[in-house]
């Protein structure tokens, strides 16, 4: 990112922490946050620490609706949250930190979740799941299986997950791995 004008798009830790470490390389960091302060969402000192730091730019009530490029990012289209105006500006990378939010309410109730809707996979079970029909299973839960038998569940979603994307595409691969193992035993 060295010398180019980069992109993080939210208004937490993990986005101040990002803009303040891109800053060191990059040209140009500009926060993009659909809310009307950092500080809502965001630790004071990382507030104070952007605000000093000359080449990051904040752009509040605001929101990215589209990138564009023809081999990589090129662009984004952000939109003022109050009017609806948009502007295209000219962009080479886009960080995306907006927080973890699993969105599992649509999932039966059989699927087991942790408080935060998070779904419990492998031993975070331990030996009280039930399958969709209500029979304890006759085996332990595979690695990333869910508490429904055959049902696995891989990345963010996942209780425990360590939220980032080679994580959640190693565990995208082990899931795959998990579901011929469930066959074969099934079978």
């Amino acid at each position: 990112m060295s010398g180019q004008h980069v992109f993080v798009a939210g208004a937490g830790n993990s986005a101040g922490q990002a803009a303040v470490h891109l800053a060191k390389y990059a040209a140009r960091v500009t926060i993009v946050a659909r809310g009307g302060s950092l500080a809502a969402s965001m630790s004071d000192y990382l507030v104070q620490e952007i605000a000093a730091q000359a080449n990051i730019d904040v752009r509040l009530h605001t929101k990215i609706v589209d990138g564009y490029g023809s081999r990589r990012l090129e662009g984004l289209v952000l939109q003022d949250s109050a009017g609806g105006e948009t502007e295209t500006i000219p962009a080479t990378a886009l960080f995306v930190l907006i927080g973890a939010q699993p969105r599992t309410e649509w999932l039966p109730a059989s699927i087991l979740r942790d408080q935060r809707g998070f779904i419990l996979t492998g031993p975070d079970l331990n030996s009280t799941w039930d399958s969709a029909e209500g029979a304890v299973p006759q085996r332990p839960p595979l690695l990333l299986e869910t508490s429904m038998p055959g049902v696995f569940a891989a990345g963010d979603v996942r209780h425990g997950s360590v939220k980032r994307v080679a994580s959640a595409v190693g565990e995208g691969g082990i899931a795959i791995q998990l579901v011929h193992q469930y066959l074969a035993q099934a079978n």
